[in-house]
């Protein structure tokens, strides 16, 4: 079952830059995580019950650093569920494409999978289990 939206991912290509200008606007950064598996640094904001996840690449061969090449900006939407294995079992049963088989660890050593982009519209689906 999605609970809610849990955070938007946004691509940067200088962390800091980015925290500056969030922070001009208003925004207060609530944590910083470096996740080794996904080669990036990232900083959430609160926004409400959701967040916004600033994602700055660590490699050149992360994702992140392949998305930046070609565009900036909004990378993933990310939701909250309750069961991720469930969930992705009923989204492959209902034809969806997963990128991830099992689970990964996430930021915040949540549990996390992505459902590819042609399978929600062009965007990049997260499922994250707290």
């Amino acid at each position: 079952m999605i609970l809610k939206i849990d955070h938007l991912g946004i691509a940067v290509k200088d962390m800091s830059e980015a925290k500056r200008a969030y922070e001009a606007l208003g925004f207060s950064i609530e944590s910083e995580h470096e996740v080794p598996t996904e080669k990036v640094k990232a900083a959430f904001i609160t926004v409400g019950e959701s967040h916004l996840e600033l994602l700055e690449p660590t490699d050149p061969s992360s994702v992140i650093a392949k998305f930046l090449e070609k565009r900036s900006g909004l990378h993933h939407i990310c939701v909250l569920v309750d069961d991720i294995e469930k969930s992705m079992a009923e989204m492959k049963a209902a034809g969806a494409k997963l990128l991830d088989e099992v689970p990964r660890i996430g930021a915040g050593g949540c549990r996390v999978a992505f459902i590819h982009p042609k399978s929600a519209a062009g965007v990049l689906i997260e499922l994250k289990q707290a």
